[in-house]
Formats: structure tokens, C-alpha cells, sequence
């Protein structure tokens, strides 16, 4: 059983109280005037983090009142007498509305399509080739010197051998390779130390992608197996992507949030 489920577990096996759904309602009912309380009381950092959500709350409230006047409207065009004589240049106004009606679906479903694949940190911080990577000097060609080691903590698959000294040009060290991520299930509100299977994308560069380089920002493929999530058709899910929350060259670990 997944951490704090026990009032769902104690409610599973001993049902609720009779006057449960009322008082479901008064206390929604209640939020509205606890919420204008806090805001009138709440300042400083609090207070702009507070507004921004109110703001995005309202924002989408008077989107979703757009869409049902839209849809009133072409009701009401339809409605409209079909018996009087309409000129040639206006025919197409009911193709309009309806146009429009439909290319503001497509653009709504585009944003929940935007929202289901939003990345919980969706700017980082750009790193640079002269922070990532330290010149190697080494052998006789010091002045052509053109190895190169990595800096930050690293992933390399379990069967990965290193190329000859003489042929490797990327040196990632071992002391910086991690198998291992916390990941956090947002939904479960708990965290859970899997197996990383891979990078799936660095935003800083593709070649850090390539050479498996793990920064803040960071997609990271994770064996979820062993959480026992299962599939729409009921297959187990094996692996999923998680986004890196921290620096873990300067943790020293990798905490991350997974992308339900």
C-alpha cells in the first residue's frame, strides 16, 4: 500500500459517516469566503505566489465562459429565419462562426495536449562547453590538446567498456557515474530509488544528451517496474521518463519528479 492511504484504506473497509456528502458541500461552500479571508490577510512573497494562481485560475474560468457564449452564438445563428432572402455576400457568414468555433477546439485541445506533456521545470539554466568539460593535457601532443574530461555526473549503460587511451576523446570519469534516482511520484506524494535506464534528453545540448551528461532540467528514462503500474490494456509499464530537479554534481545525488 502506497504511504498515507490510510483514511482511504479506513474508509474502504468501514464506509462514511451519513452526513458526509453535506458536509462535503458546506465546506465547499465555505472555501469561497476562507479563500477571500486569506487573501485580504496574506503578504509579501506569499501574497504574489497566491495571486499568480488566482490569476491562472480565473484566466482559464473566463475561457471556458468564452467557449459556451461561442457555442450560444452559433445556437442562436441557427435558429435564425431561414425564409428571409440573405444577398450572395452573406452566405458565408455561418461557415464563419463555425470555423471559428472549431479553430478554437483544436486550439484548446492542443494547450491540454501542451499541459499533459508539461515538464514540472520548463527553463534551465544553459551550461557551458567551459563548465562542462576540463582540457585533458596528456602524451607528447600538449599543444594539440584535444581530450577532454566531463565534469558533471554522467550515465553510461552497465555494459559500457571505455575506448583505448589513445582513441577516447570524451573522458567520463567513474567517480561520477550514478546508476541510481529518486524519483517523486507527484501524484503519490511519495519517492521511490529506481534504476536509471538511460537519458532521454539534455536541454542543454544534444551531444550532452549523447554522451549520457546529467544536469538540472534533465529527461531521464527510470525502471518503474517494481511500482506495479500498469497500462489502460494492462500491461506492466517498465520504464518511464522523470525530470532532474536538482544539481547533482553538487548534491551528490539525482532527485526527480516523474512525467505522469
Amino acid at each position: 500500500m502506497p504511504q498515507h492511504e490510510h483514511i482511504e484504506q479506513h474508509r474502504k473497509r468501514h464506509g462514511e459517516r451519513l452526513d458526509a456528502p453535506e458536509r462535503r458541500r458546506k465546506k465547499e461552500a465555505r472555501s469561497v469566503h476562507e479563500r477571500a479571508k486569506f487573501a485580504k490577510k496574506v503578504h509579501g512573497l506569499r501574497a504574489k505566489l497566491f495571486n499568480k494562481k488566482r490569476f491562472k485560475e480565473k484566466a482559464i474560468l473566463r475561457k471556458t465562459i468564452a467557449a459556451h457564449e461561442e457555442k450560444e452564438a452559433r445556437a442562436r445563428n441557427n435558429t435564425s429565419d431561414d425564409k428571409a432572402a440573405v444577398p450572395a455576400f452573406l452566405l458565408d457568414r455561418e461557415g464563419t462562426s463555425r470555423a471559428k468555433i472549431l479553430s478554437n477546439s483544436i486550439k484548446q485541445k492542443r494547450a491540454e495536449k501542451a499541459g499533459k506533456w508539461s515538464v514540472p521545470i520548463p527553463k534551465v539554466r544553459a551550461v557551458a562547453d567551459d563548465e562542462m568539460f576540463r582540457v585533458q593535457a596528456s602524451g607528447k601532443r600538449k599543444k594539440k590538446a584535444w581530450k577532454r574530461v566531463v565534469t558533471k555526473i554522467t550515465f553510461v549503460d552497465p555494459n559500457f567498456t571505455r575506448k583505448p587511451p589513445k582513441y577516447e576523446r570524451f573522458i567520463r570519469p567513474s567517480g561520477l557515474r550514478m546508476k541510481k534516482a529518486h524519483v517523486t511520484h507527484p501524484e503519490l506524494k511519495a519517492t521511490f530509488c529506481l534504476d536509471i535506464l538511460g537519458v532521454k534528453k539534455n536541454p542543454s545540448s544534444a551531444m550532452y544528451t549523447s554522451l549520457g551528461v546529467i544536469t538540472k532540467g534533465t529527461v531521464i528514462e527510470v525502471n518503474v517496474s517494481e511500482l506495479g503500474l500498469v497500462t489502460t490494456t494492462g500491461r506492466v509499464v517498465w520504464g518511464k521518463y522523470a525530470q532532474v530537479t536538482n544539481d547533482p554534481e553538487l548534491d551528490g545525488c539525482i532527485n526527480a519528479v516523474l512525467l505522469v
